[in-house]
């Protein structure tokens, strides 16, 4: 039997894709969509019904939820479904640390998939900066440049979040400064620089920059369509399925597929 799914946040560029992908998948069923009230696709068909405003409406009728709303939205959501027992898939960024703790409460009771970029390539390339930020070592700078679109809400981006606290994480480093004017004089040893540059239509880039004496490696990933995620998604609504209540991440949905 098919998996059901709703998608929350189903006009948006990420849920909009997500959809569209999942209406070609022979074993997941689109049930429907979730949007904001007033927003252009509220009352129109997708899926096997339409799109509404309560996930509430919908959840008898779907296994897993996949929520890609806002982080004043998906806290609500994540309750929605756990209440009902339904697995929980989240790409939602920008979240406050309340809002992450309400997540890992709503996880007690159901499976939890959340991701700041569900890419695959950007997952293997948080494996490769832990790895060159363990050998490297603090004899090398660590500079963050992130891209995206110009209406994209918040910044730094979810997953150049991700790479700092995966440089912290390997390397031991505690100091962080989002970009820099002014006479700031030298750069700490343990300080990691992270820019965010807002231009155009971009998918997402992100680069890591480890720079030494005489050489410098830069590591970067660039998505030049939200496809790349899209497919991701795909992969945690799989993974999560028949998994026990818990948090899990990218990484779990990765080691398991491997």
């Amino acid at each position: 039997m098919a998996m059901r799914v709703v998608v929350v946040g189903a006009g948006g560029r990420m849920g909009g894709e997500v959809c569209r992908l999942l209406t070609g998948q022979a074993d997941i069923e689109l049930v429907g969509g979730v949007e904001a009230a007033g927003h252009r696709l509220v009352g129109s068909g997708l899926g096997k019904t339409e799109v509404v405003t309560d996930l509430a409406r919908l959840i008898d009728q779907t296994d897993i939820v996949v929520d890609f709303s806002s982080p004043a939205a998906v806290v609500a959501n994540a309750r929605v479904a756990a209440g009902a027992g339904k697995p929980f898939v989240s790409g939602v960024t920008g979240l406050i640390e309340n809002q992450t703790a309400a997540l890992c409460d709503c996880a007690r009771r159901i499976p939890v998939v959340h991701a700041a970029n569900f890419s695959l390539g950007v997952n293997v390339l948080c494996r490769l900066v832990a790895d060159a930020a363990r050998l490297l070592g603090p004899g090398f700078d660590v500079e963050i440049v992130e891209t995206h679109h110009r209406n994209k809400q918040d910044a730094p981006s979810g997953t150049a979040a991700q790479l700092v606290q995966t440089v912290k994480r390997s390397a031991g480093w505690h100091k962080t400064v989002y970009g820099r004017e002014g006479m700031v004089g030298a750069k700490p040893v343990d300080e990691i620089g992270v820019s965010s540059i807002r231009t155009g239509d971009v998918v997402g880039d992100h680069t890591v920059i480890f720079g030494g004496e005489g050489e410098r490696l830069e590591l970067t990933h660039r998505a030049t369509s939200r496809l790349a995620f899209a497919y991701g998604v795909l992969a945690a609504i799989r993974f999560v399925k028949d998994r026990k209540p818990g948090f899990y991440s990218m990484d779990d949905v990765l080691a398991a597929s491997s």
